[in-house]
C-alpha cells in the first residue's frame, strides 16, 4: 500500500466496515463507528476516503447575515473550496433541525475531486444528488435549509460525535451499507492488513460450515465466527 489509490482500491475490493470494525476492536480502537443513524443514501454505494473533518454550530437569525451573503453559512464555503481529492466531508456539532448538505454543494465537492460527504444530521437536494452518483451518509433528506438555523465555525480540526467517536484530519473513512467508521491515520496500515488476513479466514471458515462443520468445533479451532 504505497499511496492512497491503492488503499481506497483494496478497502473497496476485499474489505467492508464489519470486518474494519472487528479488527479495530481487538487493537483497542473501540469507539470507531459513527453513530447508527447515519446512513447510505446509496445503500450500494461504498465511501472511502481521507476525513476532511468540518464543525457545525446552530444560531437563529431572521436576516442572511450581517456582513453579506457569505456571512449566512459561516466558513462553509471555505470549507467547501479547499476539499482535496480523495477527500470526504465530515460533519458534526449541529442539532437536526436542517440539512447540512445539498445539491450544489455535491456539484462543488465531486469537481474538485473529493469522494464523499458524511453528515451528523441531515442532507437535500436528494434526487440531484443521486443523479450525480456522489456518496452521501447522513441521517436522511430534510429540505429545511441551514441558512438562518446554523454555520460552518471551523474546519481541518479535531471533531467528536455524540457516541465518543473522534475524528481527525486525515483518518481514514470507510462507509458501506452496514455504517460508517474512521481508522486514525497512524492505524491505517495495520488495520487494513489485519482486516485482509481476517477476511481470509472468514472464508476458509465459511468453507468449513459448508462441509458441515460445527460452529462450535470451528471457532474453537481458528476463533473466527
Amino acid at each position: 500500500m504505497t499511496g492512497d489509490a491503492e488503499l481506497f482500491t483494496l478497502v473497496r475490493e476485499r474489505l467492508f466496515t464489519a470486518v474494519i470494525g472487528d479488527v479495530m476492536d481487538q487493537a483497542g480502537l473501540t469507539r470507531q463507528f459513527l453513530p447508527p443513524e447515519i446512513r447510505a443514501l446509496d445503500p450500494n454505494r461504498m465511501l472511502v476516503g481521507r476525513a476532511m473533518p468540518v464543525l457545525e454550530a446552530d444560531c437563529a437569525s431572521e436576516v442572511l447575515g450581517h456582513s453579506g451573503a457569505a456571512d449566512a453559512f459561516g466558513l462553509m464555503f471555505r470549507a467547501l473550496d479547499q476539499l482535496q481529492a480523495g477527500e470526504v466531508y465530515i460533519c458534526t456539532g449541529a442539532s437536526p433541525r436542517y440539512a447540512l448538505w445539498g445539491g450544489l454543494m455535491s456539484t462543488r465537492a465531486a469537481h474538485l475531486g473529493a469522494v464523499g460527504a458524511v453528515l451528523d444530521g441531515y442532507h437535500r437536494d436528494t434526487r440531484e444528488i443521486a443523479r450525480l452518483g456522489f456518496p452521501v451518509f447522513s441521517m436522511g433528506s430534510y429540505a429545511q435549509d441551514q441558512r438562518l438555523r446554523g454555520r460552518v465555525v471551523d474546519f481541518r480540526c479535531a471533531i467528536e460525535f455524540a457516541n465518543g467517536c473522534r475524528v481527525m484530519p486525515g483518518d481514514l473513512i470507510v462507509g458501506d451499507i452496514d455504517g460508517v467508521l474512521t481508522v486514525p491515520a497512524a492505524h491505517v496500515a495495520d488495520i487494513l492488513a489485519a482486516a485482509v488476513a481476517k477476511v481470509e479466514g472468514e472464508d476458509r471458515v465459511r468453507d468449513m460450515i459448508l462441509a458441515g462443520r460445527s460452529t462450535g468445533g470451528i471457532f474453537e479451532e481458528t476463533g473466527i465466527m
